[in-house]
């Protein structure tokens, strides 16, 4: 079982914590710096969608990146909600391995990236409207890349990933391809339940820590998850579909 997560905007750099290993899609990686470095800042201010003081630091960024030099393993540089409960610099040795060997990470511009993959600090989003080699958006860029890449490895995958880069992938399903979505939600007073951006972030991470804990091979294992009070509705709940609510 492969599970896909997303990245996250904001990043760290850190050397000297693991070795790191090449991401499967170097070559498109380069091919996409290239055209941000031909980009001017307000161009790419535009697509980023940020304020002027990002912009710059990302710009500086853009003109200096090497790709091959002082990287940082992906599951390491990320820094938001998600990668906070996931914890990963607190796992033990079996359960860093189980995320090296399971976890994967949608990323525009790394395209898809294992946990030991080193990267630089960069931003730019699945859904930025970047046009590149004929494409007018990263969407059409990858293609079906990601998804062969992935289901190349495993043919049954826990989807923990956001919308944005779910959608990088769903899109190719095969009949053969066992493709489970986890929805996290707080119970409301009606007897139904929300999704709340912040408390599923949280929950996304703390279950890809669950699972590197439990040595979890399939789908149905994650059914046991249980932390921050979250439980598993089957009665709510489908065979490509996973509700869990606190």
């Amino acid at each position: 079982m492969k599970i896909i997560i997303s990245p996250a905007k904001q990043m760290q750099i850190d050397t000297e914590a693991f070795p790191c290993t090449q991401g499967l899609f170097f070559q498109q990686t380069k091919e996409i710096l290239l055209k941000l470095q031909g980009m001017s800042m307000p161009e790419l201010q535009k697509l980023w969608a940020c304020n002027d003081a990002l912009a710059e630091q990302n710009y500086e960024r853009i003109s200096q990146m090497d790709l091959a030099r002082n990287l940082t393993p992906a599951v390491l540089a990320y820094v938001g909600l998600q990668y906070t409960h996931m914890g990963p610099r607190v796992l033990e040795s079996d359960a860093w391995d189980y995320v090296c060997a399971n976890l994967r990470i949608l990323s525009g511009f790394y395209g898809l990236l294992r946990a030991s993959d080193g990267v630089t600090p960069y931003r730019l989003e699945m859904q930025a409207k970047l046009e590149l080699a004929g494409k007018k958006n990263l969407y059409q860029y990858w293609g079906r890349s990601l998804y062969d890449a992935l289901v190349s490895e495993d043919k049954v995958i826990l989807n923990l990933a956001s919308k944005e880069y779910s959608k990088a992938v769903e899109p190719y399903l095969d009949k053969d391809v066992r493709f489970v979505t986890c929805i996290f939600g707080c119970a409301d007073k009606k007897g139904g339940y929300k999704v709340k951006a912040t408390e599923a972030k949280m929950a996304r991470g703390s279950m890809v820590r669950w699972c590197a804990e439990h040595n979890a091979q399939e789908p149905e294992a994650v059914q046991g998850f249980t932390t921050y009070g979250y439980s598993f509705q089957p009665e709510l709940s489908s065979q490509n579909e996973y509700i869990f609510i606190r």
